[in-house]
């Protein structure tokens, strides 16, 4: 059907008009129908569980679905006041720059300079606008000059999703896509993130689950349920208070202030403004009468203890130690020296550090993956969740890559389909699920087999929904208390100090911390040295620290 769009005065950069997608040989809806606009010069942020198909809408914007990604597609799609199936993806690039979740989707293995160039060069600038807007892009994205000549293909993760912001910057398009921006990102990385699209000049869509540091950049956030469909819209503050209970219950993020203020209206306390940050509520209790803060501190301590993992039992034996080892990626040299520690049984630890500060590598080390260039290794093997999920789907549906966990026709499938909320996905081929849900099956797998004395998890949050980041914290805290060890390698500082006691902090080839996490946490000059940043959930905890008894 055609839908008439808004007058050219008011033309929305985007404009979706009772929009639905089905992808080919699926029964359900991969979105909608919805109908939404982008205004021009807005930052919408797009919240929903996982697999509901936030991907897909962005992806309708350029016409990808259905002209690169089969899809038979319903309804209405305007960009920049042009319907969008009117000209191909690759005409569109000059006024919509897009993120994806996924770097490798874009990035083509040349050297960094090249690949922050290569959209600018098929457009044909003039070589001197070129060389001023690659330079402006890098510094924008935080990239180092050094980094120039490196192939991509030898970059971590998180560097090829720096990469991949700075060549989506460098187009200075009029419209910019971010999905899952900073999900392989460090604190400090993700900060510089947000402080580009709190700027002026360019409209912003984006979907993320990190929303700490980014929401308050944001005007106006639009809430699709598990069901595909628009739940609400609006601006943050009034949608986080009016919609909390239903965000929770759809497994949808909040920022951790907003869990904070439903509590709080559960005791009676109304604070004066929505809070998007803990700085926002600790400063209104502190202007309240004393009866006011002693009932709110009432309900912290359940709060805090929640959201910061309690320090763990020493235990005897090390399962593996690392001693002077020299950790490299494959084929590679090292980026590790001189490595001492041990991992022991029940221990759950943090392993931080700026993008590229090798953390992978000494993951992938410690559970026996890769080989010392040096030093030594001792103790079993252990079981590793990649940061691309697909690295570890071997079978051809969801069904069948947990039953060869757990055995084939075993009762405990179902257990797990439903507790990583895979059910109505169970026959499909792993490679056609959303990201999320992808690692979510990854982790599924990987914690349901019993075989391994430790895990390690490599980016285990990314791009999951609340939901499901609740379900594999569960999980870490079980398999810790069986007595196994779980290394959580991560740039979510909150979701580390929900799940770890210890952390070990790597910078400059070496390891810089390892101590209590929450000591780590609260030294302001190694977080500044290392490229990290406190978690919200500490302002809290020092505001009750300094509470009058």
């Amino acid at each position: 059907m055609n839908v008439a769009f808004d007058a050219p005065d008011a033309v929305p950069a985007v404009a979706w008009r009772e929009i639905a997608v089905r992808y080919p040989y699926s029964a359900e809806l991969a979105v909608g129908p919805v109908s939404l606009d982008l205004r021009k010069g807005e930052r919408l942020l797009i919240l929903g569980p996982s697999g509901c198909g936030k991907s897909t809408l962005l992806n309708t914007v350029t016409g990808l679905v259905p002209a690169t990604i089969p899809a038979e597609i319903s309804g209405d799609v305007a960009t920049l006041g042009v319907p969008a199936a009117s000209r191909s993806p690759a005409v569109w690039s000059a006024s919509v720059a897009q993120l994806f979740q996924d770097a490798d989707q874009t990035l083509c293995g040349m050297t960094v300079g090249d690949e922050v160039a290569f959209a600018l060069e098929n457009r044909a600038l003039p070589e001197g606008e070129i060389a001023v807007r690659v330079d402006r892009a890098l510094d924008r994205a935080g990239v180092p000059p050094s980094w120039r000549t490196r192939r991509t293909a030898s970059l971590s993760g998180g560097e090829k999703q720096l990469v991949a912001l700075a060549a989506a910057l460098a187009q200075e398009a009029e419209l910019f896509i971010a999905d899952e921006p900073t999900a392989h990102l460090s604190p400090q990385a993700a900060a510089r993130l947000h402080a580009v699209i709190g700027g002026q000049g360019q409209t912003f869509l984006v979907v993320d689950h990190r929303l700490d540091g980014l929401i308050g950049t944001i005007d106006r956030i639009a809430i699709i349920g598990r069901d595909g469909r628009l739940i609400a819209d609006g601006p943050p503050r009034d949608i986080f208070r009016a919609h909390g209970e239903r965000l929770a219950l759809e497994g949808i993020w909040r920022p951790l202030a907003s869990d904070l203020d439903r509590l709080l209206l559960g005791i009676g306390i109304v604070l004066d403004t929505p809070p998007l940050a803990m700085s926002e509520i600790i400063a209104d209790l502190d202007r309240r009468p004393l009866g006011d803060q002693s009932a709110a501190e009432t309900v912290m301590p359940h709060f805090l203890s929640q959201r910061i993992a309690a320090p763990a039992e020493a235990t005897s034996q090390p399962l593996v130690t690392l001693d002077r080892a020299a950790c490299a990626p494959l084929f590679a040299k090292p980026v590790l020296q001189d490595v001492s520690l041990q991992i022991r049984p029940g221990e759950t630890i943090a392993l931080l550090g700026r993008n590229g500060a090798g953390k992978s590598t000494l993951g992938a080390t410690l559970a026996g993956l890769l080989r010392l260039k040096a030093g030594t290794r001792t103790g079993p093997a252990g079981g590793f969740a990649f940061q691309r999920p697909e690295t570890q789907f071997t079978e051809a549906s969801v069904r069948d890559e947990l039953e060869s966990i757990v055995g084939k026709g075993s009762a405990h499938v179902d257990t797990l389909l439903s507790a990583w909320r895979l059910e109505s996905v169970a026959a499909q081929h792993p490679f056609e699920l959303s990201q999320g849900q992808k690692r979510r099956l990854a982790l599924a797998t990987l914690t349901a087999d019993t075989r391994w004395p430790f895990l390690v998890l490599d980016e285990p949050t990314a791009g999951l929904d609340a939901a499901a980041c609740d379900e594999i914290a569960s999980r870490i805290a079980k398999i810790a208390a069986a007595g196994r060890a779980v290394v959580v390698i991560t740039h979510d500082m909150d979701f580390a100090l929900k799940t770890c006691s210890r952390g070990i902090v790597l910078e400059g080839g070496s390891i810089a911390a390892d101590a209590l996490l929450l000591d780590i946490l609260r030294d302001t000059q190694l977080l500044a040295r290392t490229g990290l940043v406190a978690p919200e959930i500490l302002k809290l905890a020092e505001w009750m620290e300094a509470a009058p008894c």
